[in-house]
């Protein structure tokens, strides 16, 4: 399988446009269901300390990865219906995080770009 995001995005928007639900996810639905979403995913960890962490980690991999799919497939959908090419605009992010995060700088420390 591809893990190509055009390709992706084209499965994604199949399987939505199969079941007409392109009527149901607008932007701000879509950022709700993001957030939502992320939510169920942090469930996942609140009030555990890092050795729960660690175990919880191997204990529900699997219900995990279906929730950081459910992320990244409206992420993906809500990319391709506002226009971007999620490829593109994560490049640009990842070019302009270079810039505020030199690594001679940021290397070792959790410092946000304007405290460095």
């Amino acid at each position: 399988m591809s893990d190509s995001i055009a390709e992706l995005t084209a499965k994604i928007q199949t399987f939505v446009d199969a079941r007409e639900w392109r009527k149901f996810h607008n932007a701000k639905d879509l950022a709700v269901a993001i957030n939502a979403e992320a939510g169920e995913l942090m469930q996942h960890f609140v009030w555990q300390q890092n050795e729960q962490i660690e175990r919880r980690l191997v204990e529900h991999r699997d219900e995990i990865a279906s929730e950081i799919a459910d992320v990244a497939i409206l992420l993906f959908e809500f990319a391709d219906n506002l226009g971007y090419k999620l490829g593109d605009v994560m490049e640009a992010k990842i070019a302009r995080n270079e810039v505020r995060y030199p690594v001679e700088k940021s290397r070792g420390n959790n410092l946000k770009y304007s405290e460095l």
